[in-house]
């Protein structure tokens, strides 16, 4: 550190030490003894009313004076821990799961940092609110709940201008978005702008769990219409009225919007987020090496699996090689967790073809065949008929039970959407193959997953592994108690954000996203094989980002990706991430006069 008197003082004569542009309406700054705060340039009442900057009833008294309120706020000063107690007691006495949702929201566009601080200490409990279940509620009722606008909105009559809209949005190092064209909203399809709700969650977690600072990220609506009568009919609906754009003008709309980021943002992280399976998959090919991009439903969902998968096999003290996979429903999700477990017997010495002769996928139709016209993401998981001829078939394809019965279907993962799918007898025929069924009813929300927990312990006289998508209660049976692992893709898309928005990185590749998988499991192998958990509990999401962002760079520098200049011993990188990770804590503010911010100022 310099001298203080060499160091820069700006034309107030404030003495800074290093100034990061981070808004409009602060920056923030060291000052001469290394110490952060915010440097604004707002006061009184909008000071109150920026989410990131508010303190509430926690501004001390030299600020309260400094930047015009004093005399707007309570007399008594809070510290944040008392912030916390209050708020949360305000949320437990809301009437139910969507008006906790409410509260939640209206609290992070008061207070953003209380809201992070409040949501970090009660994690596990919150998780189901600003996430999966309750998410998809309040997704289904967005416009009846619209209070804000939050993130950016693109639609048919702004994308032609979108330098002159990005240049204006007021936080200026966003690394990390997710966006969404909410054609295909978890399991319960096509939700029109509404689907923001869902980009807004994940970064919540993103926050919450990975440790991204919240002026690095950005919910992103591409409102391209919508094909559900229900909203085209409600007069309250906020999103465009009109159909869906498809074909040629869907591409070229998402084509310019990538292009305006990738000149304002030139390495900020992409996040598809529940796009339709045809979209998902070209729009994931069509920019992933040249924007640093992934899509949570496939890549997300495939390795979050895999990482249940292979800790379930390490439970059971038998190898992920030794297991035959039947993967109900081929959308984004059931292939992009056939792409992850083919990566992970390949991994684990297979090669791509015994791989693929383990896993079997099943759309609405049945078993994919070769011999019959099937979309082009499913086809590499299409069996030779030769190879299923000797099966007894009712119908043109296997079903369900005939594939788990005469393959010989170890590992039953469901990613259908549909509630009843996995049914007594299709469990009970994969429990005849296996002492240790693992059964993976992962739909969400809640009221799709393909089976109830209770049910698939009961069929398999509590022998079988369990995890779901959505969380579900201790299951009681013949005087033991199973925990219900819960298979939740904030296991990954949080650290392996993180680790590509520090490693600067020039594309997410499929070793990262593998390496990311493993990282979960041994987490849990780690901390939790004593315990027999197949997932770890979700209050610990930090360190579990941590470990995966770890292991996710590493493998970014195998792969040639990273642009960053790393630490390579293993405690130097875990010291360089935790340091470059943002905790939810009152900075002090500092008032200067002068214009707004502008992006060049610093």
């Amino acid at each position: 550190m310099a001298p203080a008197a060499a160091l820069p003082r700006d034309d107030q004569g404030v003495q800074l030490a290093e100034r990061a542009p981070i808004c409009a309406y602060f920056d923030l700054a060291l000052d001469a003894d290394g110490r952060p705060f915010l440097d604004a340039r707002v006061k009184g009442i909008a000071t109150l009313r920026f989410s990131l900057l508010n303190k509430g009833s926690a501004f001390t008294e030299e600020e309260r004076q400094a930047l015009d309120v004093d005399g707007l706020l309570p007399t008594r000063i809070s510290t944040m821990a008392d912030q916390i107690a209050r708020a949360y007691s305000q949320f437990a006495a809301q009437p139910d799961a969507l008006a906790k949702y409410q509260f939640l929201r209206q609290l992070q566009e008061r207070q953003e940092v209380l809201f992070f601080a409040l949501v970090a200490e009660h994690l596990e409990e919150m998780m189901p609110i600003v996430y999966t279940p309750t998410v998809g509620e309040a997704v289904e009722k967005f416009s009846s709940l619209f209070q804000t606008p939050r993130g950016l909105t693109v639609h048919e009559r702004n994308v032609d201008h979108l330098d002159r809209i990005l240049d204006a949005y007021p936080l200026y190092d966003v690394r990390v978005m997710v966006v969404t064209d909410s054609s295909a909203i978890l399991g319960i399809g096509d939700q029109g702008y509404g689907g923001l709700g869902i980009c807004i969650g994940k970064l919540t977690l993103y926050t919450a769990g990975g440790g991204v600072a919240p002026w690095a990220t950005m919910p992103v609506g591409l409102d391209v219409g919508t094909d559900n009568p229900r909203l085209l009919e409600d007069p309250l609906y906020v999103g465009a009225h009109h159909e869906r754009l498809k074909g040629e003008a869907y591409d070229a709309f998402v084509e310019r919007f990538v292009r305006a980021v990738q000149r304002r943002w030139p390495e900020a992280i992409i996040q598809w987020e529940d796009l339709s399976k045809e979209a998902a998959f070209r729009v994931l090919e069509r920019f992933r090496h040249e924007v640093p991009s992934l899509n949570d439903d496939i890549q997300g969902t495939g390795a979050v699996t895999l990482a249940a998968v292979v800790a379930a096999c390490r439970r059971k003290h038998e190898k992920l090689t030794d297991q035959v996979f039947a993967i109900h429903g081929a959308g984004a999700g059931g292939v992009g967790v056939a792409m992850a477990i083919r990566d992970g017997l390949v991994r684990e010495g297979l090669t791509v073809d015994e791989a693929l002769a383990r896993i079997f996928v099943l759309d609405s139709r049945g078993l994919l065949l070769a011999d019959r016209p099937t979309q082009a993401y499913k086809a590499p998981f299409a069996k030779d008929p030769a190879s299923v001829a000797g099966w007894e078939v009712a119908g043109d394809a296997p079903d369900l039970l005939e594939t788990c019965r005469q393959a010989g279907v170890t590992v039953l993962l469901g990613l259908s959407g549909q509630p009843g799918a996995f049914s007594c007898d299709v469990v009970e025929a994969v429990a005849r193959n296996t002492e240790r069924p693992v059964v993976f009813p992962l739909s969400n929300p809640t009221r799709l997953a393909e089976a109830q927990p209770r049910d698939v312990l009961r069929w398999t006289d509590g022998r079988a592994l369990v995890a779901t998508g959505s969380p579900f209660d201790p299951v009681s049976l013949d005087g033991q108690t199973f925990r219900i692992a819960q298979a939740n893709n904030a296991f990954v898309f949080p650290g392996l954000g993180l680790a590509a928005m520090l490693g600067r990185v020039r594309e997410i590749t499929d070793g990262m996203c593998l390496a990311a998988a493993f990282a979960v499991a041994d987490y849990t192998e780690t901390h939790h094989a004593s315990h027999g958990l197949i997932c770890p509990p979700l209050r610990e999401l930090p360190q579990v980002s941590r470990q995966v962002a770890v292991e996710v760079l590493r493998q970014a520098v195998r792969d040639g990706v990273v642009r960053e200049d790393l630490p390579t011993e293993d405690a130097a990188l875990l010291a360089w991430v935790d340091a470059r990770t943002w905790n939810p804590e009152y900075l002090p503010v500092v008032y200067r006069d002068g214009p707004l911010f502008r992006r060049e100022d610093g």
